[in-house]
């Protein structure tokens, strides 16, 4: 991971430095270079201008150094140029067409046309006014009847005998005898070109220790932040060695490594209670199984030898209790497992009718019966009947004259069961107990009536299971009541 995100990062600050150095070089040569078409541009406008005044091509000033100048009249014979340019070939031709001047010879004098030139010349006049010359340029007819045309051109070219390349700015002049002038003038790109090579180099030279302090600070930074991660995963090794009451080490950092250290000690947490109360179960299963198979086993040796004193009730007795404990724990396994058989719309009432009726032949103390008709839930009628059924044993069990089971609906979402005996009841600090597995409250009568504890246990996982609530409160007859709520499916 270290190395994934040290890559990444570099590749990222990489692909912007690239991209902000290609930027800056080609915004930095543009504005170079318009510098030099700049000074290219006064220098060819204030050849023009003399040419345009009359000032004849051999008379004129012709800058020199880092400045070249070369003049071409109509048939691109050169008839002026710098030092650096003398005795070579015309530099190009990209000069446009002058702009087209009206001479004296055109002119026309005829007295009954005179009203005609006085408008022409106010409409010229006018028009003059209406023409926008840009600032700095000297474009337009001069006062010697020549003229500057008003396009420009550039072009960047090399000279020969010159290292550098020179940006050539070409326009066109007219001269007031009417001949045609090309004017080329360049300006020197060699400190130009000197400029964004340095700064290209620079930053070529910069990319590389640049990109390595990001790649080792990455590389630090990301080993500080996992140093957590490596205590986390060396603490989770000696605790999968069996050791579940260990927790992993929390940083004081509030970041998504704290966050991840406190689940994984809630997990671990969850994990330890689920398996110290997996070996509870299964101690406790153990205790309860071998109680029941020792007293069955004592009646067969002894049958075995006295065969007139085996008690078959007895003996029958002692395996349907076995048979009823072995049920339990199978379903609270099953529970416990996750097993979630799909859910069916069950009717309710029904169901506790059939759950009275099936205890009526064995019961110890009446049921008095008051249920309101057609109430249906959605679930698993096996747990449903195992539920209702454990709630009326427990009852049964400790209930001294009469048990009372009343179902009507809660409202139109829930309806509600109760379940109440006339006994002892259940202490307040023991409600939340009775819930526990292998929990008896009385353990002598528990075990003599054939109670292992696991009854109300199952209740209350069947109740989870269908997203119920259950609770005991005080029966008005003075013992318990167990308050069952279930989802009404109508």
């Amino acid at each position: 991971m270290r190395a994934r995100t040290t890559v990444g990062a570099t590749l990222v600050v990489a692909v912007a430095l690239v991209a902000a150095g290609l930027l800056v070089v080609t915004l930095l040569r543009d504005n170079l270079y318009g510098r030099a078409e700049l000074t290219a541009e006064v220098s060819a406008r204030s050849i023009a201008g003399a040419l345009a005044s009359g000032t004849p091509p051999s008379a004129l000033e012709l800058p020199d150094d880092d400045e070249l100048a070369q003049v071409l009249d109509a048939t691109g014979t050169v008839v002026a140029a710098s030092d650096d340019l003398e005795g070579l070939a015309a530099v190009g031709d990209f000069a446009p067409e002058p702009d087209p001047v009206e001479t004296a010879d055109e002119s026309t004098g005829e007295d009954d046309d005179a009203d005609d030139d006085e408008s022409d010349d106010d409409q010229d006049d006018a028009d003059d006014d209406d023409t926008e010359t840009p600032a700095g340029e000297d474009s337009g007819t001069t006062e010697g009847g020549g003229a500057v045309g008003s396009p420009i051109v550039y072009e960047t070219l090399t000279v020969p005998g010159e290292d550098a390349s020179y940006r050539f700015a070409g326009i066109a002049a007219t001269a007031p005898d009417g001949r045609v002038y090309a004017v080329y003038s360049g300006a020197s790109l060699e400190t130009q070109e000197e400029a964004v090579d340095s700064v290209g180099a620079t930053m070529a030279w910069s990319l590389p220790p640049l990109l390595a302090v990001v790649a080792v600070v990455t590389w630090l930074v990301v080993r500080r932040a996992l140093r957590p991660v490596a205590a986390i995963q060396k603490e989770l090794i000696e605790i999968t060695g069996g050791d579940l009451t260990r927790r992993v080490p929390v940083p004081a950092s509030r970041d998504e490594i704290h966050s991840l250290a406190r689940t994984t000690n809630m997990t671990l947490a969850a994990l330890d209670a689920a398996v110290s109360q997996q070996r509870r179960f299964v101690a406790d299963a153990s205790h309860e199984l071998r109680s029941p198979l020792a007293i069955l086993r004592t009646q067969l040796e002894i049958a075995r030898e006295h065969p007139e004193l085996l008690d078959l009730e007895a003996t029958l007795g002692d395996v349907t209790r076995l048979q009823d404990l072995a049920t339990d724990l199978l379903l609270l396994a099953r529970l416990d497992a996750g097993e979630r058989p799909p859910h069916v719309e069950v009717p309710f009432t029904e169901l506790v009718r059939e759950e009275v009726a099936r205890r009526a032949a064995t019961d110890r103390v009446p049921v008095r019966l008051d249920v309101e008709e057609d109430l249906a839930v959605w679930g698993v009628r096996g747990h449903l009947a195992r539920g209702v059924g454990n709630l009326l044993a427990n009852a049964q069990r400790h209930a001294e004259e009469a048990v009372t089971v009343r179902l009507e609906a809660e409202d139109e979402t829930w309806l509600r069961l109760e379940i109440a005996d006339d006994g002892n009841g259940v202490p307040k600090g023991q409600r939340r107990r009775i819930f526990d597995r292998f929990v008896r409250l009385d353990e002598s009568r528990s075990r003599d009536e054939g109670g292992a504890g696991l009854g109300l246990a199952i209740v209350k996982d069947v109740v989870l299971e269908h997203r119920g609530r259950i609770e005991v409160v005080d029966a008005p007859e003075g013992g318990a009541l167990f308050r069952l709520l279930l989802r009404r499916s109508r």
